[in-house]
């Protein structure tokens, strides 16, 4: 079974950065990749996402803030938050963004108050 564990997240305030981790236990390369979040009471939905040939995409809500990478040598992928705003607060979690869904880590809490 694929083991999917996110890490990274918080406390910040506003305006702060933050950077989140994935780590996968196979390897990624052939797989388009992202990252999700969701808020208390809201459903999951992914803000960034990275293809396999290197192309990204972002939320709207995200774009211009957020930069998805990822390290395919070393099954990881990364998620850097700046400018964050307390709308941002959710567990995030990666995934692949494809018809094949890995089994979902627990997810990283990210919290932005002052």
């Amino acid at each position: 079974q694929v083991q999917v564990v996110e890490s990274g997240g918080g406390l910040v305030q506003p305006g702060e950065s933050m950077r989140l981790s994935c780590e996968v236990s196979r390897r990624i390369g052939d797989y388009n990749m992202g990252w999700y979040r969701q808020a208390p009471g809201q459903q999951r939905d992914v803000v960034a996402r990275m293809t396999s040939a290197g192309i990204r995409i972002y939320a709207d809500s995200v774009k211009g803030r957020f930069t998805i990478s990822r390290d395919n040598a070393k099954n990881m992928v990364y998620l850097q938050m700046n400018s964050l705003k307390p709308e941002d607060t959710a567990v995030y979690y990666c995934n692949t963004y494809s018809a094949t869904i890995f089994v979902w880590g627990q997810g990283t809490q990210v919290t932005v108050s002052s």
